[in-house]
């Protein structure tokens, strides 16, 4: 039975009413004759059996009689989206199997029809761009404050959202990126204020800031911002399972019928309950003991960050950010590793750190790398990260063994490299994507509209997508990208020697 929730009534949040059930399923001796077909571990490879354990492999179980239904819940995930809502501060909240890439897609599919203009940040995540594509939104692409240093976009100002809008009229919703993957957070009080002003919902992408909500020493939360729809990816900087995530929202800007349709259409119809079974708990860790856990990680990660900045050479930046424009708050628990002055790229760091000294950081791009301070990290964990890159510093090498180059571009090193502007507009990416299609080479594709999407990966921020004419400048970006040693996600041909464009 579902406790007593009615309004002004506090919820028990030392339950975690999803994983009890599963743990009274496996308590019971249930004889299975349901899905999955390895009956609790029974019927799974003993090699693999042997190093998961027999107990999460119990608890691997599909929606039956009594463990409930995701995509229409009824009894313990009634009570557990509830639990989660309560703590984030949401009116109500989805649990989601499929990590924030269904979130992104669910948000602008409810919030949009075909043809719909939605003003967005050109740094926004490719999931973004799926949820265009099925979609069919118009995208009004804002440009983020780009650090020509650090070789990094920040976020869009509350003045370019404002901008956009009187610029653009018939905008139906507004969203955003806060924090980026480098940690920065939007001014995002004064940019719902902005989208609310002009009476249409804001959207947020906190993949990154799961963990706001639960200590004041960190940015503002979207949901205490005011924002209308927000998703936020648990398994990043929380407690819970890789592929997990939550959807939150509030207020009256978001149909919550049409929400709920959508997010029937984007899940799985059999999610993987274990995963499900871990948000809850992961809620559970942070209502119980969030502010704790995570003033430890602080005071890690910022005893880190002013040893890094010691090394010659290296620079993490810090709160004399704040208040750049594009730079209104800080995560501390992200820290960012520029070693270009070493003469390195951020991927070729990023190898040496992982063959010689064992450690394996989040992100790298040309100039940077970016290091996650979360509650699972110890003192030890962070010792060993600083001692790697003192060790990378010291080393005086023009060329490592384990570097790709060897040496940075001197085109970036000189300073006159930059990121390359927005491309136009020639097609609604749902249209290009769907169009007819041919294959030409990459570096002749100057003037030709492209029909997929290009991401650096990490950090997964298109380059160029589906409707956009491919330029010169974007040619020559990726294939500094592709000399540094950087993956692409996207495009058919991995090589990008040749590119999908609209024939």
């Amino acid at each position: 039975m579902i406790p007593d929730q009615t309004p002004g009534t506090a919820l028990d949040q030392t339950r975690a009413p999803y994983f009890q059930v599963l743990l009274d399923y496996v308590d019971s001796g249930v004889i299975p004759f349901h899905t999955p077909g390895h009956k609790q571990g029974i019927g799974m490879e003993r090699a693999f059996r042997d190093f998961v354990g027999e107990n999460v492999l119990a608890i691997d179980l599909t929606q039956i009689r009594g463990l409930d239904d995701l995509l229409q819940p009824e009894e313990a995930l009634v009570e557990a989206q509830e639990l989660a809502a309560e703590v984030f501060g949401a009116e109500q909240s989805f649990f989601l199997i499929n990590g924030s890439t269904s979130g992104n897609q669910c948000m602008m599919m409810a919030a949009l029809n075909p043809g719909d203009k939605l003003a967005l940040p050109r740094n926004s995540h490719k999931s973004a761009m799926g949820g265009l594509i099925m979609s069919g939104a118009d995208p009004v692409w804002m440009q983020p404050e780009v650090d020509e240093a650090l070789h990094m976009d920040h976020t869009v100002t509350p003045q370019t959202v404002r901008a956009t809008l009187e610029r653009e009229p018939g905008i139906k919703a507004v969203y955003v990126v806060s924090p980026t993957y480098y940690g920065v957070a939007a001014d995002l009080e004064a940019i719902t204020a902005i989208a609310h002003e002009y009476n249409v919902p804001l959207l947020v992408d906190e993949a990154w800031g799961p963990h706001f909500h639960f200590h004041p020493a960190l940015p503002l939360s979207a949901m205490q911002a005011g924002a209308d729809i927000c998703i936020n990816s648990t398994h990043k900087m929380l407690g819970s399972l890789s592929q997990t995530a939550m959807l939150h929202v509030q207020g009256n800007r978001i149909r919550i019928d049409r929400l709920k349709a959508v997010y029937k259409l984007f899940l799985s119809t059999s999610p993987n309950l274990v995963l499900v079974a871990s948000l809850d708990v992961a809620r559970r860790q942070m209502a119980l003991d969030g502010a704790a856990l995570l003033s430890r990680t602080i005071e890690i990660a910022n005893d880190a960050r002013a040893r890094l900045n010691e090394i010659p050479g290296i620079y993490c930046f810090g709160e004399e950010l704040e208040g750049r424009p594009g730079v209104y708050d800080l995560d501390p628990t992200k820290i960012t590793i520029t070693v270009k002055d070493l003469g390195y790229t951020g991927y070729e760091a990023e190898e040496i750190l992982r063959r010689r000294y064992n450690v394996q950081v989040e992100l790298a791009d040309l100039f940077n790398m970016v290091a996650l301070y979360t509650i699972g990290t110890t003192t030890e964990a962070s010792d060993a990260l600083v001692y790697g890159v003192s060790e990378l510093a010291r080393e005086n090498r023009p060329v490592d063994i384990f570097s790709p180059s060897g040496v940075l571009d001197r085109r970036i090193k000189s300073g006159t490299y930059h990121l390359p502007k927005i491309p136009p507009i020639r097609l609604l990416p749902r249209e290009a994507f769907l169009a007819d299609t041919e294959f030409v080479p990459f570096k002749t594709s100057a003037g030709r509209i492209c029909a997929e999407v290009i991401t650096p990966y990490p950090p997964g921020i298109p380059v160029i997508s589906p409707g956009e004419e491919i330029s010169p400048e974007i040619i020559d970006y990726l294939a500094l990208e592709k000399k540094a040693g950087v993956k692409m996600q996207g495009p058919y041909d991995d090589d990008l020697r040749f590119i999908r464009v609209v024939r």
